[in-house]
């Protein structure tokens, strides 16, 4: 079942009426599917599981990038597969992250078609272990401290404009926290898992996964 995720995209979720009241008004929950990205050299199952409705994912400092001679950090992640240029988009979950670790992306939006010279990413959310363990855009805004071994709420709201630049907020456990530009014109997705920058080994669990369009 594992291998096959690999192979052909595996639905997860879908398409309907609100599942929960989002923060914002006409938000409606919609179908995704996700490819399972891990060390190129280890089978999915080295590095995630899907059990109970719980995606856990992990990696360690001296794996192998998700492609041979990539530059790229080792990572475990769901990529999605829905990919956009304008409009809103969003991305839900309940987050789990075991005490100690550090340096792990846990949630992001990639530019995967982008100017040349721009940066990659329109958002990162990064674990640093630090103050019970804190929850980071990038390495300097906070957005939550005392996440450790606990299930918490994180919902990223995109609102992409074509030709220029859109607005991105962060929501922890139903609050807003951060708010800011993206980084313009390009084609993006969202990621979730364990992009690992930091040392030793980088764990996340996910449960109640959405993901929202207006």
């Amino acid at each position: 079942m594992l291998a096959l995720a690999l192979t052909a995209p595996l639905l997860v979720a879908p398409a309907g009426a609100a599942l929960a009241q989002p923060p914002s008004a006409q938000w409606v929950s919609a179908p995704y599917t996700y490819t399972v990205q891990k060390p190129h050299n280890l089978a999915t199952s080295a590095r995630y599981k899907f059990e109970g409705g719980v995606h856990t994912m992990w990696v360690y400092d001296y794996d192998q990038p998700h492609t041979a001679g990539s530059p790229t950090d080792p990572r475990t992640e769901l990529r999605f597969n829905q990919e956009y240029s304008s409009g809103s988009r969003a991305w839900e979950g309940e987050i789990y992250i075991p005490a100690g670790v550090s340096g792990p992306t846990v949630v992001q939006i990639l530019r995967g078609s982008r100017p040349d010279g721009t940066r990659a990413t329109d958002v990162m959310l990064n674990v640093a272990n630090i103050n019970g363990g804190t929850l980071r855009k990038d390495s300097n805004q906070v957005v939550a401290t005392g996440i450790y071994n606990k299930w918490f709420k994180i919902r990223v709201e995109h609102t992409a404009v074509a030709g220029g630049r859109g607005t991105v907020k962060t929501y922890y456990n139903g609050a807003l926290k951060l708010t800011h530009q993206d980084e313009g014109p390009a084609t993006r997705y969202f990621k979730n898992g364990v992009y690992h920058h930091g040392s030793g080994r980088a764990e996340a669990r996910f449960r109640n996964i959405t993901y929202w369009r207006q």
